[in-house]
């Protein structure tokens, strides 16, 4: 919805371009599992729980290539791998949280909706 002084949402405009970026089930599941600093890839799948190693690594190159995480890759034996937020990851942060507080709040009258609308199709 648009009025005369507000622009219509264009394909690429970036208010879209921010819901595609939490419309994705894990980006901002994965966001808020890295906001205490870097860990490594098992670490955060156990941090996460439910998700695959194939889907985690999806995610973590999804959210590499849009700027909100860093991969680091250190020598050794064995070599080992840490994802931490960049400044831009970490800016969404706050975004995620009251996302994540409305959600807490009124789960349960979107559940109910669900189920009335099921019911009565």
């Amino acid at each position: 919805m648009t009025t005369d002084t507000e622009p219509p949402f264009l394909a690429d405009c970036r208010a879209r371009l921010a819901f595609d970026l939490l419309a994705n089930t894990w980006n901002a599941v994965v966001v808020w599992a890295l906001r205490q600093g870097p860990v490594r890839h098992g670490e955060l799948r156990d941090r996460i729980g439910g998700i695959s190693q194939k889907v985690l690594t999806e995610t973590l190159r999804r959210l590499e290539f849009n700027g909100l995480v860093r991969r680091r890759a250190y020598g050794g034996s064995p070599p080992r791998v840490e994802y931490e937020l960049t400044g831009l990851g970490r800016s969404l942060l706050a975004p995620v949280e009251a996302f994540g507080v409305w959600a807490f709040e009124h789960g349960d009258e979107v559940m109910e909706a669900q189920e009335n609308y099921t019911r009565d199709a």
